[in-house]
């Protein structure tokens, strides 16, 4: 069911970094935002797929890992992302971050369909990922998605005083979300 899809999709910032996933399953996945909407049907999104330890070390190396948690610098060696999934744009049209959002989730659910989790990524040091992997001025770079099989457990929790996420001491990850009613606004 597609909920238990969504509740499932968390955050994930440690995985089983033994756990590959193959070139043959991130096609699988991009198929997936491949065949979702995309606005004026201008299809302007590409991706770059990478699963080798080479290249998940290169874009490790450009991402700012969890804002909230002050006392923790990122997934220690073994607790790293398998692979990654780059996003690009090559044009600049009015609704292009929907694009970006609609892609990211359809392939953020196709991952926890297929047993693994992952991790959106904004906070990217743009200049240096497109020096290491040669990426053409052309492209613009919104996002890119960490991949693996979870190693941590998130839950989710209803908003008592604040919005940021945490850890409690055995390492548990609470998401703090909105009660429904609170979200619905009745002119």
């Amino acid at each position: 069911m597609l909920k238990d899809l969504i509740l499932k999709n968390r955050s994930y910032r440690r995985f089983y970094q033994d756990e590959t996933i193959s070139l043959e399953k991130l096609k699988e996945l991009v198929d997936l935002a491949r065949n979702s909407a995309s606005a004026a049907n201008l299809q302007s999104l590409r991706f770059m797929l990478c699963n080798t330890e080479e290249e998940n070390d290169k874009i490790f190396s450009c991402l700012s890992w969890a804002g909230c948690l002050k006392d923790w610098d990122g997934p220690v060696e073994s607790e790293k992302p398998s692979a990654y999934i780059v996003l690009l744009t090559y044009s600049k049209g009015t609704y292009i971050l929907a694009d970006v959002g609609i892609a990211a989730q359809s392939i953020l659910l196709g991952a926890v369909e297929k047993g693994f989790g992952g991790c959106m990524f904004g906070s990217v040091k743009r200049d240096k990922l497109r020096e290491l992997f040669h990426i053409p001025q052309e492209y613009d770079i919104p996002l890119i998605i960490a991949l693996g099989k979870p190693r941590e457990k998130v839950v989710i929790e209803d908003v008592k005083t604040d919005i940021k996420y945490w850890r409690d001491k055995d390492g548990v990850h609470h998401v703090p979300k909105r009660k429904l009613e609170d979200l619905i606004i009745k002119f």
